[in-house]
């Protein structure tokens, strides 16, 4: 039972609804223009999910053999770091994931694209391959993004523009640019909640040579760029909703309310352990965001 356990947590499934908030914006408007189709949408959403749990599995892998998960790290215990799972255990949970994501992917490109639009499913499955790599490189191997100050920009493009934009064409075979907005949005509460977690392991990871971008920011900086990040995430997908003119998008008030009171909290947090519970509400407030809007465009 213990193993079992140690599993779940690796797989970190607190993290999972935010993985699919932008295969399911990506989606919602995909269905109020008539492009939806469901075996597309269930496949999306389990390759999102097996690719998150990839990511978190390595992201386990590549900072348990760095020795950035220590007793110095404020946050929850890894499986790795407590002995649970061992290294080579954790290595084929990984080889095994990245087993189902290329089964997944190429699954739902096939259903997307059928055989006879080769180009467009062979541009698609290099995407999905370099999901999956970017998945691993985030902390795995010397190279690894996530240790240069690099993991913003990479959940930004992957959370956001390429999960929004890419759920979406692969319903409509279209491209709207007009889209970039909720998926900016998309990108930027991401973007937040890895902020969250590196500002959380500033000290932590400043011991373990890691270098995050809330790093080199600083504690002050870092909270100034937060709070950024969630505002300008409002911003865009108002201003969205402002040109396409949909009077339902006013629910998304609704949507506003926790990451008001999400950033007055963080403005006024001073332990870094406090941000810690701010990962949650931050993530599942995207999520909430994400099933509002797309609610907002099935009933227009």
């Amino acid at each position: 039972m213990k193993q079992v356990n140690a599993w779940i947590s690796a797989c970190r499934l607190r993290t999972l609804p935010l993985s699919i908030s932008g295969a399911i914006v990506g989606s919602g408007i995909a269905y109020s223009r008539g492009f939806f189709d469901s075996s597309v949408f269930a496949l999306t959403i389990a390759t999102t999910l097996s690719l998150q749990i990839l990511s978190n599995l390595a992201n386990d892998y590549g900072d348990g053999i760095k020795g950035t998960d220590n007793e110095n790290r404020i946050g929850p215990e890894r499986a790795l770091q407590s002995g649970k799972i061992s290294p080579k255990q954790m290595q084929n949970a990984i080889i095994f994931n990245v087993i189902s994501c290329l089964i997944l992917v190429v699954s739902l490109i096939y259903t997307a694209f059928g055989a006879k639009q080769f180009l467009t499913s062979l541009v698609f499955i290099c995407l999905g391959v370099l999901a999956i790599v970017a998945a691993i490189k985030y902390t795995v191997g010397a190279s690894a993004y996530g240790y240069k100050a690099l993991g913003d920009v990479m959940v930004f493009l992957f959370f956001g523009w390429l999960s929004v934009l890419g759920t979406y064409f692969l319903y409509s075979k279209q491209i709207d640019f007009l889209m970039l907005l909720p998926a900016s949005t998309i990108g930027l509460l991401s973007t937040g909640v890895l902020n969250l977690n590196n500002m959380r392991d500033i000290e932590s990871d400043r011991l373990s040579n890691k270098q995050t971008l809330a790093g080199y920011l600083g504690s002050k900086q870092s909270k100034i760029y937060h709070q950024l990040l969630v505002v300008f995430s409002m911003v865009l997908i108002g201003f969205y909703s402002f040109l396409t003119m949909n009077s339902s998008m006013y629910f998304l008030i609704i949507a506003f309310i926790p990451f008001l009171v999400h950033l007055n909290i963080i403005r006024n947090t001073i332990n870094p352990k406090d941000y810690d519970p701010q990962l949650k509400v931050l993530a599942l407030s995207t999520f909430l965001l994400a099933i509002i809007f797309s609610i907002c465009h099935i009933v227009v």
